[in-house]
């Protein structure tokens, strides 16, 4: 079934063409030949600030409980494991007239095995506890199925582990940091997401953005933590809140035919109103949410449903856009506590506010009720 050499493993498969951009390929490792063959990539920062990883953390009770049964008789492990091959792997079809029966080919794969100083040349896409419980185990000869494709970009693979895992619950955040990295379509459930996390990874890098370096993500470093002090939670909730509720004021730049986003409207909008806030607020600003409510995820999502009440009387073209905003803001400025006193409507003191809903609609309701007064005298 195996052949072995000082450099290459070669297993029999077969290829399966689905379209002409990659061919999949069926096989089988053994436990102890998966982790040799192929890496867990979990979600990490490169110098450039950008995702060379896209894997949870294990969960080590969950691989235990796989150790247990597959240390147990009579094991039956139908679970495969995907793995994305380099360009390093080759397929070598076999010879003779029935390799072939119009759906699968037979041949071998030949895949190379790394020195220890050399990178794997397969990345798990899916099963990375399964695959760490095989390595655990005391069955290292045990055979399972392994589904294989062939790439080298990083981004496919980051386009499929969000695809294998979209019914999975991914913790939130992940999935927030992988969706602005992915080129292809995405299904429909995905792509009504894409846009604030896109619109978030934007907030976080853009020079212009007054959110600029604020955000912190799962892939922020840990040098970058000392000054990312928003959750990035408390923004997609935000955007998510204010792009899909008619009501919120960037609902109006979403095509719901087409599916579309003028995404040049938003950031307008987006980088216009926080500006505002920012020059508005300068001492709650860009402080750890434990000095200033405004940085904090009720200060933040109740702030944007203010925005959605300020922003749609502000033509975000004039010139004179920046001053108005400013002008709307100052009608609520002086009855904010975001650092220090109470909030006498609310009775309760600057730092009691929390991410609960009864806190939220109790200060987004304060919020924009004392704007609205305030613009009708």
């Amino acid at each position: 079934m195996t052949a072995k050499t000082s450099n290459v493993l070669s297993r029999r498969a077969l290829r399966i063409m689905q379209s002409s951009r990659s061919p999949l390929y069926l096989f089988g490792l053994t436990a102890r030949e998966i982790l040799q063959v192929a890496d867990i990539s979990r979600v990490s920062p490169d110098m450039g600030g950008k995702l060379i990883g896209y894997q949870r953390r294990e969960v080590r009770q969950h691989v235990q409980e796989i150790v247990d049964y597959l240390d147990g008789d009579d094991v039956l492990f139908p679970n495969s494991i995907i793995i994305a091959l380099s360009s390093s792997v080759r397929f070598v079809s076999s010879r003779g007239p029935h390799v072939s029966d119009g759906v699968a080919t037979a041949g071998n794969l030949e895949i190379p095995l790394p020195r220890s100083d050399e990178q794997k040349p397969g990345w798990i896409v899916d099963g990375q506890q399964r695959a760490l419980a095989l390595a655990k185990c005391v069955r290292g000869d045990l055979v399972v199925p392994v589904n294989a494709f062939i790439t080298d970009s990083v981004d496919l693979q980051r386009d499929q582990f969000i695809r294998v895992n979209n019914s999975k619950p991914l913790p939130r955040g992940l999935v927030t940091e992988l969706l602005p990295t992915l080129q292809p379509s995405l299904p429909p459930r995905l792509s009504l997401r894409q846009s604030p996390s896109a619109l978030c990874d934007l907030l976080n890098q853009a020079e212009d953005s007054p959110f600029k370096g604020l955000i912190k993500r799962p892939a922020t470093g840990s040098k970058e933590r000392r000054t990312s002090v928003i959750t990035v939670s408390s923004i997609i909730n935000m955007l998510e809140e204010s792009l899909g509720s008619p009501t919120g004021c960037l609902f109006p730049y979403r095509n719901l035919t087409t599916g579309e986003t003028n995404f040049a409207g938003v950031w307008a909008c987006l980088v216009l109103f926080w500006g505002a806030v920012r020059d508005t607020f300068p001492e709650a600003w860009g402080k750890p949410a434990t000095q200033s409510r405004l940085m904090h995820g009720v200060g933040i999502r109740a702030m944007g449903r203010l925005m959605d009440r300020i922003m749609v009387v502000v033509d975000i073209d004039n010139p004179e856009a920046q001053q108005q905003v400013t002008e709307e803001l100052a009608l609520v400025a002086s009855h904010c506590r975001w650092t220090k006193g109470n909030w006498e409507k609310l009775g309760m003191r600057w730092n009691d506010l929390e991410n609960l809903s009864r806190h939220l609609n109790e200060l987004s309701s304060f919020l924009i009720r004392t704007y609205v007064q305030a613009r009708s005298t």
